[in-house]
């Protein structure tokens, strides 16, 4: 039986229909991505099939008793709440009797109360969150708030974009769901975080509907594409690759049909113009014929054009651009930086990749000579013009028209040679004259960035500084900005947790390794993990074999024993971090099984899905591996 079916639908805001008589079905076990322009209305469309929006027209039809989890794109939370409360909210009727069960509870133990009538209410709440099997939820949400590294007793006002996205996934996995709807779960997160959560979502066997235009994480997740454009909802079962192939072929035919169907329309017109010469009752088919054509063509929805962006690197910087020597930067007790050098030279693309917190914008602010180092020293480069892309797009003034953010005091704008009206700038980037003078305040968050590219793009910089420039921008668009960068003649710095957006544009980056430690790679974030890969597969071989001994030549085996022992208690800065972190790592693993034995116990599960009954014992025969290994390292670490 289907999980959802969404039947005739149609939605509009304005003119233009964002549904426009539009069928969906999802199946169980399906994960389908859900892909458009900016402003086609996905994020509306997602919403309404989690019944939280409503439709001009049709009908969503969703399974009875479906428990559905539902991520937007901006969750709201009340910030005076901690971080389990906020995931125990989610729940719902259910949250508030786990709430009264508690404050019963506590008064239970007050001196002066009514211990008869709050034993009585007690036992009653009890008796319904048993029915409810309200326990396990409850334990539940403190696994999915260990699972996503938060502090149970955080306040969420006090939670990073960052931290907040992972909250709302907590919530929304909190309730065991077997639908889940996410859109943009990967915006705020860190490379890291997204690389777990695509497993997570993978193995879990979860029926997901989810936007996103990160193209690494569509092309792991997604078992079908479902594409809104112009209305219409078309469906590409397979692949993201696969998909861009189809869709390739499926433009290609539509520009066709709509060529031949636009030369057949301007003969009829010259004809009805030339003159009826036959009788009227002879020709009045091709008239009532020709009327058809008229109103099919008018209704014909053209597809949004492209973004056409251009960028001038102005006035050549010198041949250095910034070279830093052993510099160091600390706030209190943390180290940001610790005796980084590097030497970065005209025309280079530099990736910044590291974790939510790590100091990636620090960085980039030390080696634009924006912050001074505590230690160390940097040399700046002449000629060097800057234009900055702030992620959380700041400079953008909320009651300012589009106008005045591009040319203030100005109707044009420069690019290289080349002089251009400020109207028909914004049409580049996809704003309609109409729009020019709407406040930025109306604008969608494509919308703010787009308008942020454009600006920055307005004028000559041979230093430019991308922060997070690829957040809420669609797949065309960003396939767009990769070639306008590739062919860049100036210096990149690119912060991104886009994985392929990385890999098709820069040319070395520097990664952030733990404890303020910075080192720099060649080539993209796919070269950088792959380098780890080997060094990791390097180093086991040399760990196991000093573990089972004989294995090595005589006088060998004993090596690493030896050198442990002498530098005992001297562990490195990165063996201390990884002794550190084996405890969660196990707690982790170890809520894992105890989760999955809670699954297989349950004798339904081999009969309604004996796919996934074998699949949870595989991964906890998995777990019972990782385990002892874990295990041993530890024992290693602080032997």
């Amino acid at each position: 039986m289907p999980y959802l079916i969404l039947s005739d639908a149609s939605l509009a805001f304005g003119h233009v229909p964002l549904l426009d008589h539009a069928d969906f079905q999802l199946d169980p076990g399906e994960r389908v991505a859900l892909i458009g322009r900016n402003g086609t209305g996905k994020s509306s469309l997602l919403c309404a099939l989690a019944g939280s929006g409503a439709l001009d027209d049709g009908k969503v039809w969703q399974q009875p008793g479906l428990r559905v989890g539902y991520v937007p794109q901006e969750p709201p939370f009340n910030p005076d709440l901690t971080v389990f409360e906020a995931v125990v909210a989610g729940m719902g009727e259910l949250s508030l009797l786990l709430a009264e069960y508690h404050a019963v509870s506590h008064a239970l133990g007050e001196a002066g109360a009514d211990h008869e009538g709050l034993l009585e209410r007690m036992h009653t709440l009890q008796t319904e969150l048993d029915a409810r099997h309200a326990w396990s939820f409850e334990a539940q949400a403190e696994r999915v708030i260990q699972r996503f590294s938060l502090e149970a007793d955080a306040l969420v006002g006090t939670l990073s974009g960052g931290q907040k996205k992972r909250l709302a996934l907590a919530q929304a996995l909190a309730v065991s769901p077997e639908l889940l709807l996410l859109d943009e779960p990967t915006n705020h997160l860190d490379i890291g975080a997204i690389e777990w959560l695509e497993e997570m979502l993978v193995s879990s066997g979860v029926t997901l509907v989810f936007i996103t235009h990160d193209r690494r994480f569509l092309e792991r997740v997604a078992t079908r594409i479902v594409e809104l454009d112009r209305g219409r909802l078309l469906s590409c079962p397979g692949s993201f690759s696969e998909y861009q192939a189809r869709k390739e072929a499926m433009l290609h035919d539509e520009a066709i049909n709509n060529a031949r169907f636009d030369k057949f329309l301007a003969q009829e017109e010259v004809w009805i113009r030339q003159g009826i010469k036959a009788r009227r009752t002879r020709n009045e088919g091709r008239v009532l014929r020709l009327e058809q054509l008229r109103r099919e063509r008018a209704a014909r929805r053209e597809r949004q054009g492209k973004v056409d962006m251009a960028l001038d690197a102005g006035v050549r910087s010198g041949k250095l651009v910034a070279a830093l020597e052993h510099v160091g930067k600390s706030f209190g007790d943390k180290r940001v930086v610790r005796d980084f050098s590097c030497r970065l030279q005209r025309g280079d693309k530099i990736g910044v990749i590291g974790p939510n917190g790590a100091g990636k914008t620090t960085l980039l602010r030390l080696i634009l000579g924006e912050l001074a180092p505590d230690q160390g020293k940097v040399h700046l480069g002449t000629k060097v013009e800057v234009a900055y892309f702030d992620q959380f797009r700041s400079k953008l003034d909320e009651q300012a028209t589009l106008i005045d953010v591009i040319s203030p005091g100005s109707d044009f704008v420069e690019i290289g040679n080349q002089r251009k009206h400020v109207i028909s700038y914004l049409g580049d980037f996809l704003f309609a004259p109409q729009r020019a003078r709407s406040l930025v305040s109306s604008l969608s968050g494509g919308e703010r960035n787009r308008l942020l590219l454009a600006r920055l793009f307005a004028r000559p910089a041979n230093v430019l500084v991308l922060d997070e420039p690829t957040n809420d921008l669609d797949i065309e668009t960003l396939e767009l900005l990769e070639e306008l960068l590739q062919d860049y003649s100036g210096t990149l710095f690119l912060v991104s947790h886009d994985r392929a957006f990385i890999d098709n544009v820069v040319t070395q980056t520097i990664a952030a390794e733990g404890d303020g430690v910075w080192r720099e790679y060649a080539g993209g974030y796919q070269d950088w993990a792959n380098y780890q890969a080997t060094r990791r597969a390097d180093e086991t071989p040399a760990t196991n074999a000093a573990k089972r001994g004989g294995d090595l030549p005589p006088g060998e085996a004993t090596k690493p024993t030896r050198q442990k022992a002498a530098a005992a208690g001297k562990l490195s800065w990165k063996e201390s971090r990884e002794l550190a972190e084996l405890p969660q790592r196990i707690a982790a693993l170890e809520a894992e099984q105890a989760s999955i034995g809670e699954r297989l116990a349950d004798p339904a599960l081999y009969q309604s899905q004996p796919q996934e009954a074998q699949r949870l014992s595989t991964r906890s025969s998995e777990i019972d591996e990782q385990l002892l290994l874990l295990l041993e390292r530890w024992e290693a670490l602080e032997g």
